[in-house]
């Protein structure tokens, strides 16, 4: 399971004059923005971006400058895969370590849309299991022994939120890389990267056989 939420990318108009500025052609500029405040590229500046954008990493230094917020929520053993990404990514996440006890545990809290009848029972099994922890620590925070029961037995399915900064350059290496993983929730990421302004024109651009 992944979520993605509270998405804003920003940024056009400063990186696309920023484009402009090897060849001092910053006179044909033409892209506006419409009633709702959102940024429209014009013809030239779409077909300039279209260019750079798909002559490589070289040429495109502006993609590094359209910067994109949003909130992810994924289990731990996806947020393993994503921390690959360090350069040019920064995510801010919920606390695990002070806010486990926070609230009761139930399925919601776990990636389960995988798993067969005998995961789910085991599941269960285990949020029963952490959810008395929950309680004897929540009864007692000198029980240090039921919060490290907790933390220790936390499963990698568990679900955890992170706010997350990057841009279209970091996107383009994203989408190549993971578009083709066998966890669903790459799957899921590479669709809300290809619902971004521009997405098809500034981040699948790539050409392949």
């Amino acid at each position: 399971m992944l979520k993605t939420e509270r998405t804003g990318v920003m940024n056009f108009e400063n990186a696309i004059r920023g484009a402009r500025n090897p060849m001092n052609s910053w006179a044909k500029m033409d892209s506006t923005y419409d009633e709702k405040g959102n940024f429209v590229f014009g013809p030239n500046d779409l077909d300039l971006a279209k260019r750079l954008a798909r002559a490589g990493s070289d040429h495109r230094k502006f993609l590094r400058q359209i910067f994109v917020s949003v909130d992810i929520t994924a289990p731990l053993y996806w947020w393993k895969e994503f921390d690959t990404y360090k350069v040019g990514t920064v995510a801010n996440s919920t606390s695990t370590m002070h806010k486990i006890h926070a609230k009761a545990f139930e399925r919601g809290d776990f990636s389960h849309d995988r798993l067969d009848a005998g995961g789910l029972a085991a599941l269960d099994a285990l949020i029963a299991y952490l959810e008395g922890e929950r309680q004897k620590f929540v009864a007692d925070k000198a029980d240090r022994q039921a919060w490290h029961n907790m933390i220790q037995l936390l499963p990698s399915s568990f679900n955890q939120m992170r706010t997350v900064s990057l841009n279209y350059e970091n996107l383009i290496n994203i989408y190549y890389a993971r578009r083709h993983h066998k966890l669903a929730e790459w799957h899921t990421l590479c669709d809300w990267i290809l619902s971004l302004p521009y997405a098809a024109d500034l981040i699948a651009v790539k050409e392949e056989n």
